[in-house]
């Protein structure tokens, strides 16, 4: 039985290696080009490899997204941290309206909506192929640049400029969190007790195999 027990283990730590691997492996692969092209093709947000892999830095931004999508203002965003986020484009690092150009020029034949570029020296922003609004740019030449390359406040500020798109639109936009009551300490506290759990199954498990 701990034999059987001991082999078990093994095989779910080797699947748990291979997890780790191919996240790391597709990882550095989609860094190889120009990554936000590849992201926003299949979904709405492309955030800087700097910030958590899980995604859980931009929780919040996705679902303003999702939101603003719902309310009829599909939107594509790509926040830029540093020049490593542009793959074989880095020199477009700091130019945050001539990589909004590229990047809706190459995704082009991939999705129609417009595309908003958020980068620690301001904002760029795209409309396939279409003149931007007048009132977009007036919007976003209002908010002030992030000046910051950590990725909490960059995609605050990211968040800042979605609302302010939508909100000329006559859209308000709320993140499902919030219309849940959700928040960080109940995140957190949801997360201790998965560990609780884990760890009580796993004391169960051991008692077990003493026994027999």
């Amino acid at each position: 039985m701990r034999l059987r027990f001991a082999v078990a283990l093994l095989a779910v730590a080797a699947a748990a290696a291979a997890v780790l691997v191919t996240i790391f492996l597709v990882h550095d692969a989609l860094a190889d080009g120009d990554p936000a092209s590849d992201y926003l093709i299949s979904q709405p947000l492309f955030v800087s490899f700097k910030a958590n892999l899980s995604g859980g830095d931009s929780t919040r931004l996705r679902e303003l997204l999702d939101d603003s999508k719902q309310k009829g203002f599909p939107l594509k965003v790509a926040v830029i941290a540093g020049p490593y986020d542009l793959g074989s484009v880095p020199s477009l690092f700091g130019t945050p309206q001539k990589y909004a150009d590229f990047l809706g020029q190459e995704d082009y034949y991939f999705f129609k909506d417009p595309l908003l570029v958020v980068m620690p020296q301001g904002y760029g922003l795209y409309n396939h192929g279409r003149p931007v609004p007048h009132e977009d740019r007036a919007v976003v030449a209002k908010l002030p640049a992030p000046k910051t390359a950590v990725t909490g406040p960059l995609i605050a500020s990211a968040e800042r400029a979605v609302k302010a798109l939508a909100a000329r639109r006559g859209i308000s936009l709320a993140a499902a969190s919030e219309k849940k009551g959700s928040g960080p300490w109940r995140d957190r506290l949801v997360i201790v007790a998965g560990v609780l759990v884990l760890a009580g199954i796993a004391v169960l498990v051991r008692t077990i195999v003493r026994r027999r």
